[in-house]
């Protein structure tokens, strides 16, 4: 059989370093070890039983089995609005600020595409989340990393970019919630975000992936929020977290009208829209009541607690993230992330993801998913007490 190469653009797309983490864990499975596994960013929890029943009876409808309309139903663009305006106070145009993704992920990669040429900057945050780094490459773009330092509570410092950088950027990607440090972000932070924006031209997408998840009694949040962000930026959202819904794929971006107007045309010509009858249950998650939403925060709050506690409790140095359902965790004297990584799967049988895999500035942390129960948190603890780092 005839091997046909990959395309230059294939073969220069950023290798996926978890895939080699992956691998790793697969074979200790295979020997039969019991592995806790904190390293992933995969829900724990099923989809509310009340959406499960709205797709049910969506998918019995013939009208949702023929195309949905490409740039997605008018009731689904509808209740998006309704959710902002209801939780963040944000007025949307639902004809003109709203798109509908493929999931979050289908947007941060396509987003890169819609406005950028070749060879064009794009700020990104470092560490941070790896299909940024995808999305450019596909747009032949370049980017500036932006170091997220602990003693910055892991916010880009804007000040120490040069401004010969900032005159050549023309897209910033932020994300808070973060993944991974689970830092959050404030409204002096995000409207002096607008203003550096507005003074250098930069359109500023937001990846609010994880709005739905904040603690100690502090809402997350929305970029749109801050008054004139609109004018400047999106933001993208999933059903992913907020409504235990990752394998439906489906999100949708926010804001700018140029911008949204540059997706949905993009998105004309790869897809037919998402299958209406999830459509349907998005835009009943969106407008029933939010009980399950606050539950799953509880819930996640719990563990971050438990967890916290746990690791203190043997040594471990580790401050709790604000949001997201992450933590970031320092690594001990004496190891790399990827080192300290191998170390505890291979003698603990606990699974953490090196920070090294979500840039430069992810050394020295490993970041720690509480996506499963308060037993197996601390059943790991334990199983990290007795290697005696600590």
């Amino acid at each position: 059989m005839k091997v046909f190469e990959q395309s230059q653009l294939l073969n220069t797309l950023p290798k996926q370093f978890f895939a080699s983490l992956v691998g790793k864990v697969n074979a200790i499975v295979e020997q039969g070890h019991d592995v806790i596994n904190l390293g992933q960013g995969n829900p724990d929890q099923p989809t509310p039983s009340h959406i499960v029943k709205a797709m049910q009876e969506a998918v019995e409808k013939p009208v949702n089995h023929k195309y949905s309309p490409f740039r997605g139903q008018a009731y689904l663009k509808e209740a998006i609005a309704t959710f902002y305006k209801r939780e963040y106070g944000v007025d949307l145009d639902p004809t003109k600020e709203v798109a509908i993704l493929f999931g979050g992920k289908a947007g941060l990669v396509e987003v890169p595409q819609c406005i950028l040429n070749p060879g064009e900057v794009v700020l990104v945050p470092d560490p941070g989340y790896p299909d940024y780094w995808s999305g450019v490459e596909l747009a032949r773009a370049k980017m500036e990393m932006m170091p997220l330092l602990s003693e910055n509570e892991f916010l880009p410092d804007y000040k120490k970019i040069p401004q010969h950088i900032l005159d050549q950027a023309k897209l910033m990607f932020l994300n808070y919630p973060n993944n991974p440090t689970g830092a959050t972000a404030n409204k002096d932070f995000f409207a002096e975000t607008v203003s550096i924006a507005k003074e250098n031209d930069i359109c500023v997408v937001h990846d609010f992936a994880y709005g739905a998840i904040g603690y100690d009694g502090i809402k997350p949040l929305s970029f749109l929020q801050v008054e004139g962000a609109k004018d400047i930026g999106i933001e993208l959202y999933t059903f992913s977290k907020t409504f235990n819904m990752a394998g439906w794929r489906i999100g949708f971006a926010v804001g700018n009208a140029s911008v949204i107007e540059a997706i949905n045309l993009l998105q004309d010509h790869l897809y037919v829209s998402v299958f209406s009858a999830i459509q349907e249950a998005a835009a009943h998650a969106l407008l029933s009541e939010q009980t399950c939403v606050e539950q799953l925060n509880d819930m996640y709050e719990s563990r971050r607690n438990v967890l916290i506690r746990e690791f203190r409790e043997i040594g471990w140095d580790v401050k709790a993230p604000a949001g997201s359902f992450f933590a970031w965790l320092p690594v001990p004297p004496g190891f790399t992330s990827e080192q300290f990584s191998d170390y505890l799967l291979d003698k603990a049988h606990v699974v953490v993801a090196p920070g090294i895999g979500f840039g430069q500035y992810g050394e020295g942390y490993v970041r720690v998913g509480l996506l499963t129960s308060e037993e197996r948190l601390k059943e790991a603890a334990r199983r990290i007490k007795d290697l005696s780092i600590f």
